[in-house]
């Protein structure tokens, strides 16, 4: 492509007041939940960029840099996927209710939902289950809807009332409604049985013969249950099978499911959130496995912040959530992807 054909930069005058609309509803919002959560009494933090584990999930990549002390050598430092490591910290420090709007890193992540780099908006309630902080998505989403002054948030031809009542549903229901299987069959003694979901999926998404029981309950997630999500009003989609716990603790009324929930709108994800695990032990034990198969597929791992590990011994009971706070805003403007939402787009972008 020629200079003369190249699109104008997304600090052109021009392009930059096209967007400017959108920009004006990012700081309507981004005030507003400031002020909701302050109201409630939670405290803001602002946590470290740079750390020792950028965050210890298989498919979760982080930039990486190296960092040089004074005495001249290296070591290498990460940029964080989440502010979950740090803040867990604080609450196992004291803290017991705390917000932050982080600037977070993914690498092999771009397109219209999706950038390198992006603002989590993640927070904990220490001694309070995961109930307390569903309630808290849900209002956090009706009052970015009130800060636009919109009552139903539109997206590529779907539409949901964010100020109804919201869609409660398990994955399990999810799974069986959407695409005809029985999911938590296939988990068995805590790990899920890969021969069991390759066989009732078969028929509903292709798989592949290196294919895990993850990778295969992913492509029916998102395939088959994700795009049915948040129609007509929000979804909040909970009790997640225990081999996708993440960094949840499992249910003790039933161990085949973790105390996880993801919250949908218009079909996109707009949150993740857990009733915390604090099993030190445990935690080590899933990051591990993580990393081993993360070396498998990508012939990478990241290390284990020790720190972290200990201090998910000593925090309290907690619940948490992490809340994409540029796709809110994207839902909540009626932009139609999200870079009209950021100031600055990615660098060498136009």
């Amino acid at each position: 492509m020629s200079g003369v054909d190249r699109p104008s930069p997304w600090w052109n005058p021009a392009r930059h007041a096209d967007r400017k609309p959108f920009l004006e509803a990012r700081s309507a919002v981004t005030k507003a939940v400031r002020a909701w959560f302050e109201g409630r009494g939670f405290l803001e933090v602002e946590t470290g960029i740079l750390q020792i584990s950028p965050g210890n999930e298989t498919h979760l990549h982080a930039p990486r840099t190296e960092l040089t002390r004074a005495d001249c050598s290296r070591v290498p430092r990460y940029l964080r996927t989440s502010p979950e490591f740090a803040c867990k910290k604080l609450l196992a420090a004291g803290e017991t209710k705390i917000f932050e709007f982080a600037r977070v890193f993914r690498d092999r992540e771009r397109g219209d939902l999706h950038l390198p780099e992006f603002t989590m908006l993640e927070w904990y309630r220490a001694n309070d289950d995961i109930d307390a902080v569903i309630a808290d998505t849900v209002l956090v989403i009706v009052e970015a809807a009130h800060a636009t002054g919109v009552e139903r948030f539109s997206f590529r031809g779907k539409t949901a009332d964010v100020r109804g009542v919201p869609e409660f549903l398990t994955v399990a229901s999810a799974f069986e409604r959407f695409a005809g299987i029985d999911l938590l069959s296939t988990v068995v003694d805590g790990e899920g049985d890969r021969a069991a979901l390759a066989n009732a999926a078969r028929q509903r998404v292709r798989i592949a013969e290196d294919d895990t029981w993850s990778d295969i309950f992913s492509k029916v997630l998102v395939e088959h249950v994700e795009p049915n999500l948040g129609q007509g009003h929000l979804t909040v989609l909970s009790d997640y099978p225990i081999p996708e716990a993440a960094l949840a603790r499992a249910d003790p009324s039933d161990p085949r499911v973790a105390e996880r929930f993801e919250v949908y709108a218009c079909g996109v994800e707009l949150a993740n959130g857990f009733g915390e695990l604090i099993d030190a032990a445990e935690q080590r034990r899933r990051f591990a496995a993580a990393m081993d198969e993360k070396e498998r597929r990508y012939g990478e791992r990241y290390p284990l912040d020790e720190d972290f590990i200990a201090a998910v011994g000593e925090m309290p009971e907690a619940s948490g959530v992490a809340l994409g706070f540029d796709r809110l805003v994207m839902l909540a403007s009626g932009a139609l992807k999200i870079d009209q939402v950021v100031w600055t787009p990615p660098a060498g972008e136009t």
